[in-house]
């Protein structure tokens, strides 16, 4: 089940949010975490009881894991079961999301030597572990560095794992960051107008914008060498006005569901193709994992510590394993590396690109990330080199543009207004975020806003309903 599904939109979430507003303050909890459970079985029935199981674990495991004064002796023992749960978890992660990625590998090595390849049977992929797993870490971290307590209850402390607004695309939640609302939070008409409001936009921009201009961006990366430069170049930008209003609009969403149910979550996107590096970029791109890449790992390598060359080798190996995350595939890793590699090229270049004047910086910048979007896309290394290719008229061979009955005037409304409202903000600052939708109160903004949100979600919901587009482009996650 995903937000943009008829099933969720028409009976889940109305149903859910009545019984949680009906049900007593000290009670809702309980009801988040079964419809969350119910919410996960829909799709994976299979794999709730490893996520539950793994929690109960997890939370066993922190029960021991907060300093306490007084008790220097308990480092060491500390440690060791952080390793433990941390070992647990990522094995868990490596085993379902890259196994079959490894025995590929090692079949490929294998067949070099003219050997057999191995019998395997090939392991599905639970939805959503790339978030899960990070959600997960974050909470035994936290609790073992003092950053929050451990959970009062397990069921909180798998409420906070499974909490269903956030479980399947994010954003990621970090445990400090929730940990006082999951025992008390704040629950009012007016919060679930506004969460109610940023739902509609992100369903907007996931239906309305998105899902219209993946339909071109997957017929430009399945049309193989009969595409044009200005046909590849075209398919590259849909695709990265797709990923962006599609990831984005899910992270809206997420966050106003977690205003319904009286969460407060922190911003995902920032407005990033208005970034001038790749630096900034990162700042305003899938914030949440930013910040969990920094602190969990960056910064625990050393960082900007011990000279510039380790602390470019401490970007690198961010990245490295940050395209790892993303996905099990050789495109995934390219793709890390990439930006990792540029973002070691802003530490040196800072002096020369202060010269440059921003809009081109940004026009710059937006480019070299479209084609860096070519690697996350494509199915294949070798799928990635040949649309590259094709972007710079290799192997075209007289190729044409997308065809007409593709390129719709619905699709050029929708492109028209991704690239309005994604560079728009360089020059009104206030549009970065959501936030300055739900900054004024009173008749004079709830009015057009209740009206506006009515319409985006009848507009939205009459679209999935006549059947259009709509790929949940996370399973990959």
């Amino acid at each position: 089940m995903v937000f943009s599904s008829i099933m969720f939109l028409s009976v889940f979430l109305p149903i859910t949010l009545l019984i949680y507003h009906l049900t007593p303050a000290r009670f809702r909890n309980y009801v988040a975490l079964v419809a969350s459970l119910f919410f996960y079985s829909w799709g994976a029935p299979r794999f709730v009881f490893v996520l539950i199981g793994t929690s109960a674990i997890d939370y066993a495991i922190s029960r021991h894991l907060h300093p306490e004064k007084g008790h220097p002796h308990r480092l060491v023992s500390r440690r060791l079961l952080l390793t433990v749960a941390i070992a647990l978890n990522v094995g868990l992660f490596l085993y379902f999301k890259y196994m079959n990625f490894f025995v590929d590998q090692f079949n490929v090595m294998l067949a070099c030597f003219g050997g057999s390849p191995a019998a395997w049977t090939r392991i599905a992929l639970p939805i959503g572990i790339s978030f899960f797993t990070f959600q997960k870490l974050s909470y035994l971290v936290d609790v073992y560095r003092g950053a929050g307590p451990p959970a009062p209850s397990f069921a909180q402390h798998l409420l906070y794992v499974v909490l269903f607004p956030q479980l399947i695309a994010g954003p990621i939640v970090r445990y400090h960051d929730v940990a006082a609302q999951l025992i008390e939070r704040t629950c009012s008409s007016e919060k679930t107008l506004e969460g109610l409001w940023r739902f509609a936009l992100g369903l907007a921009k996931k239906v309305l914008i998105a899902n219209v201009v993946g339909s071109v961006a997957d017929h430009a990366f399945g049309t193989g060498s009969g595409l044009s430069i200005g046909g590849a170049w075209l398919g590259a930008t849909c695709y990265a006005w797709q990923i962006y209003f599609d990831f984005s609009g899910y992270s809206d969403m997420a966050i106003g569901l977690g205003r319904m149910l009286g969460f407060d979550f922190l911003e995902n996107f920032r407005a990033p193709y208005i970034a001038a590096n790749f630096t900034e970029f990162w700042r305003r791109w899938h914030i949440s994992l930013s910040n969990w890449m920094r602190e969990y790992l960056y910064i625990p390598l050393g960082g900007n510590r011990g000279g510039r060359l380790r602390r470019d080798l401490n970007l690198w190996v961010v990245f490295l394993l940050s395209g790892f995350w993303h996905g099990a595939a050789w495109n995934f890793i390219v793709w890390g590396l990439y930006h990792g590699l540029f973002l070691s090229l802003d530490k040196v270049t800072t002096r020369w690109r202060e010269r440059i004047a921003r809009p081109v910086a940004v026009i710059t910048t937006f480019v070299l990330v479209v084609v860096g979007w070519i690697f996350f896309r494509a199915e294949s290394l070798g799928d990635a080199g040949a649309y590259l290719g094709r972007m710079v008229g290799m192997g075209s061979g007289g190729g044409t543009g997308l065809p007409l009955e593709i390129m719709t005037p619905q699709v050029w409304l929708a492109f028209a207004i991704a690239a309005v409202f994604s560079f728009l903000p360089l020059w009104l600052p206030t549009l970065e975020t959501c936030d300055w939708t739900t900054r004024r109160s009173g008749p004079m903004a709830s009015l057009p806003r209740t009206l506006t949100t009515a319409l985006l979600l009848a507009t939205s919901f009459m679209t999935l309903v006549n059947g259009g587009f709509n790929p949940f482009i996370y399973f990959r996650f």
